[in-house]
Formats: structure tokens, C-alpha cells, sequence
């Protein structure tokens, strides 16, 4: 008689956000996320025990210059100081005088810009964050951990890791992947990345999904890429819970995020037990 087989492990995909070192809590990283260097090692653990049993890897990548609307470099202060990090600004703020953009040109589009945002579904106010992720630095670079994990995945699968880089327009910002949090008539890039959610909307089996920081980039895209599936294919998705952090004071986001992932249907759970799901049986 012969013996029984093991049944194939199914198709696996895995989404990145952001696994860069400005992100991760090592010395030099401009916007450290509590936890995410240890979230960023899991993570290159479980691209190495899964192998090949990944059959797509999209790693997105926050890509920005020195200057844009949520620098520092962007505004001033009513006597024409400087804004500090972490500094929350409002359309009412503007209009009263408190804070205006340093380019005067700029000033009826920042007038616009934080009206759209503050109207908008997630009702976002404009956060002034460190300037992080400049594009071609140490900073924008992945984690090196899960660097070495893309590479010998591509090594040994025969397959490319898809790079998506966002945030690059300078006069909006943008959390999630899929779009910017403003798109801009100007500018096709800020409207829906259709590439990106095709190809994981429309990816036949698991995803999981990584990065940081969960309450903001991971959560935007996730979120913005959930609304694009039918509840059968979020059944397909996993939150990897050890491989993402919130940034500290946005802990309500991440635990938002979670319970709504939750709520259609998602699964949460940590990369080792996630593992199992992409092992023969």
C-alpha cells in the first residue's frame, strides 16, 4: 500500500510596510518605533523558515525628501520661527495666523490641503513628524535583518521582490500604499496604486501582512487594501502581530486597527504560529 501523502502547503504572499531603519529602534533612526527592531527580526525569521513556500514578497518603502508638508522644513511659526516635530497643525490654525508655510506661494494650497484632510473618512490632522526615510539615505534603507531574508528568498526562489515607494510628492502626505491620504489632480502617483492592489486583492491564497508602524502606515494600507476585497478573501489575510508596532502615543490606533481587521473577518496572530499555516500537513 503505498503511503500516505502530505497535503501541499497552500500559496503564500507576504506584504511589508515600511521595514526601514528610520523606523526601527537602533541608534541613528529618526522616528523609532518601540519594538520594531525585535518585530523586523521575527520577521526575517519567518521569510527564512517559509522559504519558498512565499511565492510573492511586496515590500512598500516611505520615500521622501528633506522638505514636504509634514517636515519641518515645510512651516513656520506666526514670528517666523521654526515648527518642531511632532507638532499637530489644523486648518483653523492656519487660518488664524499660527502656522504658515515658509514658500508664501504655497499658502493657498496648504489652506486646501488641510481642509481635504481634515474632511476626509479617516478625519486625519496634519502631524509636523521628523524628518525620516529621505530617499537614498541609511534611514530609507530596510531593516538589515529582513534585507538578508529578501535576498536569499529571491536567491533561492527564482522570483523578485516588488519594491513599492511612496510618499514621494511633497505636498501630501501619504500613510497608506494604495493612495495618498490627499491625491492631487496634478499628480496620477498620489491617486489608487492599481498595480499594488491587483496584485494582492487578486493574490489566489494567504497574505500576510508586516511592518510599521501598525498604528499608522500598516494600518492605512491594510485598511485602504481590506475595502478591496470580498469578505472571502479577507478570510485569506494575516496580520502578523509580533512583526508590527504602533508608534508610542498611538497605541489606541494600533488596538483601532486591530479590533476593526478583526471585526471582517482577518486573522491576527504571531509569525510562529502563522508559520505553521504555510507547512505541509
Amino acid at each position: 500500500m503505498p503511503a500516505a501523502s502530505s497535503a501541499a502547503p497552500p500559496t503564500a504572499q507576504l506584504l511589508i510596510v515600511d521595514p526601514q531603519n528610520d523606523f526601527c529602534d537602533i541608534p541613528g533612526a529618526a522616528l523609532p518605533v518601540t519594538g520594531a527592531n525585535a518585530d523586523l527580526l521575527r520577521l526575517a525569521e519567518f521569510i527564512n523558515g517559509a522559504g519558498q513556500r512565499l511565492t510573492d514578497i511586496v515590500v512598500t518603502l516611505d520615500s521622501h525628501a528633506v522638505y514636504g508638508i509634514e517636515r519641518p522644513a515645510f512651516w513656520q511659526t506666526a514670528e517666523g520661527g521654526p515648527v518642531a516635530p511632532f507638532t499637530q497643525i489644523t486648518a483653523q490654525q492656519v487660518r488664524d495666523g499660527a502656522y504658515a508655510p515658509r514658500n508664501k506661494l504655497l499658502a493657498e494650497h496648504v489652506r486646501f490641503y488641510l481642509a481635504e484632510l481634515e474632511a476626509s473618512p479617516k478625519q486625519y490632522r496634519l502631524m509636523v513628524w521628523p524628518t525620516h526615510c529621505v530617499t537614498g539615505t541609511w534611514g530609507h534603507n530596510i531593516h538589515s535583518a529582513v534585507s538578508d531574508a529578501l535576498a536569499a528568498w529571491e536567491t533561492n526562489a527564482l522570483r523578485v521582490v516588488e519594491k513599492v515607494l511612496k510618499g514621494r510628492n511633497p505636498l501630501t502626505e501619504q500613510y497608506s500604499a494604495v493612495r495618498a491620504e490627499v491625491p492631487l489632480p496634478d499628480d496620477p502617483a498620489t491617486g489608487i496604486n492599481h498595480v499594488l492592489v491587483d496584485r494582492i486583492v487578486g493574490f489566489g491564497g494567504l497574505t500576510f501582512i508586516a511592518g510599521e508602524a501598525s498604528s499608522h502606515c500598516v494600518a492605512a494600507t491594510a485598511e485602504d487594501l481590506l475595502g478591496a476585497m470580498t469578505p472571502e478573501r479577507r478570510a485569506e489575510v494575516v496580520l502578523l502581530r509580533d512583526c508590527m508596532s504602533p508608534v508610542v502615543g498611538f497605541e489606541g490606533g494600533e488596538q483601532g486597527f486591530l479590533e476593526r481587521a478583526a471585526a471582517l473577518g482577518v486573522r491576527v496572530m504571531g509569525a510562529a504560529q502563522a508559520l505553521a499555516l504555510v507547512q505541509p500537513s
